[in-house]
């Protein structure tokens, strides 16, 4: 039986990967808009002193929004892992998971709220989502200032 040619799946791999958008997604921009269009803007880096970057960032009132692809973060709803170097792709996506586990407590432990939503939910609910929280942290600030 001739071994697979593992340097060319290497390769095929980090090609495929190169080409995947860290940011600014689809969905991304999708939900983004909407919540600009209510009136909402937002930053990028929650907490500066780690390298971890939110999709939607509202320091004033420390609210960070994550838009995590259903493949990349593992969605228990649409979750797959490739069969070709399937152990190795099990692991990257655990560490994934792990250190969106990570973001939560160390933004957390900073006093941020953080909402996580999945690509696949409608853009619409999930702006509303992130405008009804946005403004129970703006009323929480105004109430305690």
């Amino acid at each position: 039986m001739k071994r697979p040619d593992f340097h060319n799946t290497d390769e095929a791999i980090r090609r495929s990967m190169r080409s995947n958008r860290g940011r600014d997604t689809t969905p991304e921009l999708a939900i983004r808009r909407v919540v600009h269009a209510k009136g909402l803007r937002v930053s990028v880096r929650p907490v500066p002193s780690i390298r971890r970057t939110g999709d939607l960032v509202f320091p004033a009132i420390k609210l960070a929004v994550f838009v995590d692809g259903c493949f990349w973060h593992s969605c228990p709803d649409h979750v797959s892992v490739p069969e070709t170097n399937n152990e190795w792709w099990s692991e990257k996506l655990v560490r994934t998971v792990e250190r969106d586990r990570e973001t939560d407590s160390i933004l957390e432990s900073e006093g941020w709220v953080v909402l996580r939503i999945w690509e696949h939910e409608d853009a619409h609910q999930a702006a509303a989502r992130v405008e009804r929280e946005a403004r129970r942290l703006q009323t929480a600030r105004v109430g305690t200032s």
